[in-house]
């Protein structure tokens, strides 16, 4: 059963085009142990950012098929793992591929029985009551009561996918305890019991979910965390050979790929591969030796385009060299836009019947919308038909969020955005302001008649934000955002203007491995280490010494040690004169399971009365004190 249903995939989405085997398309993820952390409410194009720069090969790299195998420091069997990876990334694939290997004999074979559930099914049926025996039976009508009352006597694995795109209420803490496989209650109730092991013990139980998410399993309940950071570069390079296998045309994609860094970033994440691929192949075969599209809202768009090109000539009957922008397709594309932004701001990626009614959609329309843009917006039925919608990928919502915004000229407040949450539908938004990008939606679009005045001033005005901005990250995003609209003028002034936000950038955009930051480079100031602490976290060695430091910026660089995102593993801090208090401070960060650092050294005085206490709670580092005399 499991091989028939997972032994085709279909890229991007389940209608579009015709299915690949997934043995065939597969390429190998790059995934590692991970932790459980704080709630990271950043935009995950941030956290790619962040895991771009991370070396590949410096932590342990985990197969697919070993998800279950121990390490070398656990005695323990696993019985509940975790994976964690953006939208996107992977996460669904992955454990199709470990069924598929499964159920052809490859792997894992002391396991008996594996039975993958979505969270976007089990929404369907969340007011209905079930048993074990009964779900179980639900999605595997093959399975006999009598064998899943059995499960005991049997090594049985339960795959729960999407946990973030759960609608369920899983309260660990109230809910009731469960024993029995044939006793029905609530999904709520049976999956909190399954997850913490008070129902079938003997059973493995695998979620996955996006970051945001993870918090809803305590970690009491979790034997492993594992992350998925998507394609590392070799990766990238395995999809774009395994997908095209014309050399030139191959050899040109990946070289624009690696240009474009913003494009190279975002190529972390398989669905975006697929997109880029479908888009720079269509480009190459229609506009010979033409530009290839170099901004992220130049891709989207291109996207887009192609695939109204795709409805007109299937479903319409039109030829390559008519209009995209039928009457007919710009209303479903304005509509889909509406419905992209509207359930944006709601925090939903996927929408049921009850949704689409809220948003003044038809059922069959939104049908109808599934079945003509099947690369860009997908229908599923449950087993009972139950239809749930969604778009391709979060950032093709955004998308299309952004294109609605622009279209009715609705003030988002996306500048304003605290998290970042908006980040890349701020991209795309001010992207979609460029007059080349108003050309390829001429017909969709009414092309401003001021548009290069109003970009200018779009561009002062987000200089003047950088400015202003105390805050790395946001001052990242709107370089990013001058990016798209080819505007570098800022970036090129970096050597005259050396301020930390320009730095940020050009630092965090490199192609350069980041290897040793040296604040005496540009300064010695606490103010500016204060705002190159997001450029400190991304190199893997740091050397600020010499710099007098104080509380006020030892404080912020031990919550940089404890940062998940950080890569940092040498630490140089002699010659500052840190005292009792400062070294309490940097311990708060050393102790933290997310501190990767290696090696610290420190200049202390011998009178320091926190120092001995302090080594002793620093049991995993390598650090080399330097003795400094108080003269020096």
């Amino acid at each position: 059963s499991l091989k028939k249903k997972f032994q085709c995939v279909f890229e991007g989405i389940a209608k579009a085009g015709n299915p690949t085997l997934l043995n065939k398309i597969y390429t190998e993820l790059y995934i590692t142990e991970g932790r459980f952390t704080e709630v990271n409410s950043e935009h995950e194009v941030r956290q790619i950012e962040a895991a771009s720069r991370k070396s590949d090969g410096i932590e342990p790299k985990i197969k697919q098929e070993d998800i279950f195998k121990p390490s070398t420091e656990r005695d323990e069997p696993i019985r509940t793992v975790m994976t964690m990876g953006v939208a996107g990334i992977g996460k669904t694939v992955l454990t199709q591929k470990f069924a598929l290997d499964w159920a052809q004999g490859k792997g894992n074979q002391h396991i008996q029985f594996i039975f993958l559930f979505s969270f976007r099914e089990l929404n369907v049926l969340r007011e209905k009551r079930f048993s074990l025996v009964e779900l179980v039976n639900h999605f595997f009508p093959e399975m006999t009561e009598e064998e899943i009352c059995r499960f005991q006597d049997f090594r049985v694995l339960f795959i729960f996918d999407g946990l973030d795109e759960s609608r369920l209420s899983l309260d660990f803490h109230k809910t009731d305890i469960l024993t029995d496989v044939t006793e029905s209650t609530s999904l709520d109730v049976l999956l909190t019991n399954i997850i913490r092991g008070t129902l079938l013990c003997s059973a493995c139980v695998w979620i996955t979910t996006r970051p945001a998410a993870a918090n809803q399993i305590p970690p009491e309940y979790v034997d492993m965390v594992t992350e998925i950071r998507g394609f590392n570069d070799m990766e990238k390079v395995e999809y774009f050979h395994k997908r095209f296998s014309e050399e030139e045309q191959r050899s040109r994609i990946i070289s624009h790929i690696k240009r474009s860094r913003s494009l190279h970033i975002m190529c972390h994440i398989p669905v975006f591969c697929w997109i880029s691929a479908t888009v720079l192949e269509k480009v190459l075969k229609t506009k010979e030796g033409g530009e290839l599209p170099k901004t992220l809202t130049e891709m989207y768009i291109h996207f887009l385009v192609v695939q109204c090109k795709l409805k007109n000539i299937k479903y319409d009957g039109g030829v390559v060299t008519d209009s995209h922008w039928t009457p007919e397709t710009r209303k479903m594309i304005k509509s889909l836009a509406k419905l992209a932004f509207e359930q944006l701001n709601k925090g939903n990626l996927i929408f049921y019947e009850s949704d689409l009614t809220e948003g003044g959609i038809d059922i069959r329309a939104a049908s109808w919308y599934s079945g003509v843009f099947t690369q860009v917006f997908q229908e599923e039925r449950g087993l009972y038909q139950d239809k749930m919608f969604s778009f391709v990928h979060l950032s093709v919502q955004e998308f299309l969020a952004a294109l609605h915004v622009y279209l009715t000229f609705f003030n988002s407040g996306a500048l304003q955005s605290p998290n970042g949450h908006l980040d890349l539908f701020l991209r795309f938004l001010l992207g979609l302001s460029l007059e080349n990008n108003q050309r390829l939606l001429h017909g969709l679009v009414k092309e401003t008649e001021s548009s290069s005045l109003t970009n200018h001033k779009t561009v002062q005005y987000i200089k003047s934000k950088i400015s202003s901005t105390s805050c790395p990250e946001k001052s990242i995003n709107l370089f990013h955002c001058l990016n798209e609209l080819n505007d570098h003028s800022l970036t090129e002034e970096i050597q005259q203007h050396l301020s930390s936000g320009p730095l940020v950038f050009i630092s965090l955009s490199s192609e350069e491995e980041l290897n040793v930051f040296d604040l005496n480079k540009y300064s010695t100031s606490e103010e500016v280490l204060l705002r190159l602490l997001p450029v400190v976290k991304a190199f893997t060695k740091a050397v600020v010494s010499c710099c007098n430091l104080s509380e006020r910026s030892l404080k912020p660089l031990a919550s940089v040690l404890s940062s998940q995102s950080s890569s940092l593993r040498k630490l140089d801090l002699n010659y500052n004169n840190v005292q009792d208090s400062g070294v309490k401070l940097l311990c708060e960060g050393l102790q933290s399971p997310h501190c990767k650092l290696e090696t610290l050294r420190l200049g202390l005085k011998e009178s320091n009365s926190y120092l001995k206490p302090a080594l002793a709670l620093i049991h995993v580092i390598k650090c080399v004190i330097s003795n400094v005399i108080s003269s020096l």
